[in-house]
């Protein structure tokens, strides 16, 4: 072992410490471990930063934003509605849930799978009057086991792919990893759907953010189109029924009627005031086609325009969009998120500077707005913000949403620039309650990010342009097209996990220079494996399997593929079989919560405590070890 070898093992080895002990984030360890490899001569000053124009980064970055178009459009949404059973049983609601996921990890990123189907997982625990975790875990690793079906699945498969052109075999495509990688997905998910979930602990919930807040009223108009527009109140209520809400009241022609008949037929222009959970509004408005009447009305009543042309205060806090209106013009967001277009009648839109946001706020006794309506408070005028619901425990109101007096004790459902509702919140007594990841469906956007995604992965798969490419191009229509605002793009993006890859390619690009990694596949080989080769492709495999249950799934496979390829050629075999191999193993973090971040989103949710996870995690492993080496060495033979 030369003075280099040493330097770069000695690095590795600190580098490996300080990701199993967890003090600091994965992204600082690997910058930590590239400056000092610079530092100690290993690699040249010039091309430290090399890694963050390699080809797998810049794949990560776009499908991340691509992934957030189809979040914050409301696409999965509406497939998750269609494609999930209403009224089954466990075992096929299960199977629909987990196997949904698994598929959509196949095309976006893993995490943004799973926190969009953590609330329908939720409310299928509660109809199957199952604990959360019982349909939170087999989710969670279904979205995990799914991601390993692409390229594009999962980071790690991105690094192995990248790590092959550079030895000059070229990349894989888009679906090399399908052979192997869906038949594992497909038997993991049965068994977890079929048995292992009953392996789950039962625990129960802890602090997973939810709370009661009552049912919100709100009002939801009927628009050109709907699917509401010809239908019966009783066909609607019907429908209502499913997501927990109900009609209380129907307007039309601004006349309220508060105990319509369960006969009369829905008009296009009709506003039905809905009392429902605020975490059903989504469901409920998507699958009767209906608008927010807050959000897509903005016209000022008589009072308000009379009192803005005789007192136009300098410190009225105005959201200017392109048209010169002073209202804010919403029309699909989600919690966080930039909305910037606004809904006309045709489906134009025009940019809003400001991000909106949906914040809950609670009046507090005393409040200064107590007693007065959205229309005496001139929410839109002064704030620049909409009132899309209120909640009062044990009252309905007979009155218009904007003309409803505020109680203290209301919770009430705001949207608007988050700098607004700050300010409004602090000038009328009200506390921010809690704010809400709430996607108002869009079906325009929807059809045109999947478009987007699937020309994306076409262009990609037939060899037409370089993955990299095809997908800076997607990123670059969907910001064209905004469905993912020009703004947002770049929140889209997970920064630390761009910054560990990108510090750690060069590290291991010195570790096959420096001869390192023939090292330690040489050690391997001789101490372990015995010079088998099979038993070296099961070595490579479960190490990295049990190393991605403990640090990053992305730094481990940065860390492996080196070692697998100089396993690959100390044997003389070939290199794709351990390639694969290191792709799968870094996709099968299922011991603890910490391997992967889908295990640790439904920690809290699901009431984990930190050994839980290996009662149905150990079992998918050895499966997926005892079905993924016949595999290997039937589609990547040695």
């Amino acid at each position: 072992m030369n003075g280099d070898q040493t330097l770069i093992l000695a690095i590795l080895l600190a580098t490996v410490g300080m990701f199993l002990w967890g003090r600091w984030r994965h992204d600082m360890v690997a910058l930590g471990s590239l400056l000092a490899c610079v530092l100690a001569g290993l690699i040249d000053p010039g091309k430290a930063f090399d890694g963050f124009g390699h080809p797998a980064v810049i794949t990560v970055a776009c499908v991340l934003v691509l992934s957030r178009g189809l979040q914050t459009s409301g696409a999965v949404d509406a497939l998750a509605r269609y494609a999930l059973p209403k009224n089954a049983g466990a075992a096929l609601s299960l199977a629909a849930l987990v196997g949904l996921g698994a598929a959509l990890s196949g095309f976006m990123n893993n995490v943004g799978a799973m926190a969009l189907l953590m609330p329908v997982a939720i409310q299928l625990a509660k109809r199957l009057e199952l604990p959360p975790g019982r349909v939170l875990m087999p989710l969670a690793f279904g979205t995990i086991l799914g991601g390993m079906t692409t390229m594009i699945g999962t980071p790690p498969n991105l690094i192995v792919a990248g790590f092959r052109s550079e030895t000059g075999a070229g990349s894989f495509a888009m679906f090399d990893f399908t052979p192997v990688g869906l038949t594992v997905a497909v038997l993991g998910v049965l068994f977890v759907v079929l048995l292992g979930w009953r392996l789950v602990p039962v625990r129960r919930q802890q602090g997973a953010g939810d709370f009661e807040t009552g049912a919100y009223l709100t009002e939801a108009r009927v628009k050109d189109k709907s699917k509401a527009a010809g239908m019966t109140l009783r066909a609607i209520e019907a429908e209502l029924d499913e997501v927990g809400g109900q009609v209380i009241g129907l307007v039309r022609n601004e006349v309220r009627l508060t105990a319509p008949q369960s006969g009369r037929l829905i008009r296009t222009g009709d506003i039905l005031v809905i009392e429902a959970e605020v975490d059903a509004l989504a469901n409920l408005l998507s699958s009767l086609g209906l608008k927010l009447e807050e959000s897509v009305k903005p016209e000022k009543n008589e009072a308000e325009a009379e009192q803005d042309e005789q007192d136009p205060r300098p410190d009225t806090k105005q959201s200017q969009p392109a048209n010169g209106s002073a209202e804010p013009l919403p029309a699909s967001f989600s919690a966080g998120e930039e909305a910037e277009t606004a809904e006309a009648e045709k489906d134009e839109a025009a940019p809003v500077s400001e991000e909106i946001v949906l914040t809950e706020l609670v009046v507090l006794p005393g409040a200064s707005i107590a007693g007065r309506s959205a229309s005496d408070i001139q929410l839109r005028s002064r704030y620049g913000l909409n009132l899309l619901a209120v909640s009062r425990e044990g009252a309905r109101s007979r009155t218009r949403l904007r003309t409803l007096r505020i109680a203290p004790g209301d919770l009430l459902l705001m949207q608007g620039p988050a700098e607004s509702i700050a300010e409004f919140a602090a000038d009328s007594g009200c506390v921010p309650l809690a704010e809400r990841n709430l996607r108002i469906p869009n079906k325009r956007k929807a059809l045109v990010s999947t478009g987007i995604m699937g020309l994306a992965v076409a262009a990609a798969a037939v060899g037409l342009l370089p993955a990299a490419i095809a997908f800076a191009l997607g990123m670059l229509a969907s910001m064209a097209l905004r469905t993912v605002p020009p703004r947002s793009v770049y929140d889209a993006i997970d920064w630390p996990v761009i910054v560990l890859l990108a510090a750690l390619i060069p590290v291991a690009a010195a570790m096959e220079a420096t001869g390192t990694a023939d090292l330690i596949a040489r050690f391997l080989l001789t101490s372990v494996a015995q010079e088998h080769d099979v038993t070296a492709l099961a070595l490579i495999l479960v190490v990295t399997m049990f190393l991605s249950d403990l640090m990053n799934n992305a730094a481990t496979a940065a860390v492996m593929c080196p070692i697998a390829i100089g396993t690959a050629s100390a044997l003389g075999v070939n290199p794709d079989s351990f390639l694969m191999a290191v792709a799968i193993g870094a996709s099968c973090a299922f011991l603890t919560p910490i391997g992967h971040q889908n295990n640790t989103l439904i920690l809290g949710p699901g009431g984990f405590h930190f050994g839980d996870y290996w009662r149905l995690g150990l079992p998918l492993e050895i499966l997926v070890t005892a079905v993924s080496i016949p595999l290997l060495l039937v589609i990547w033979p040695l």
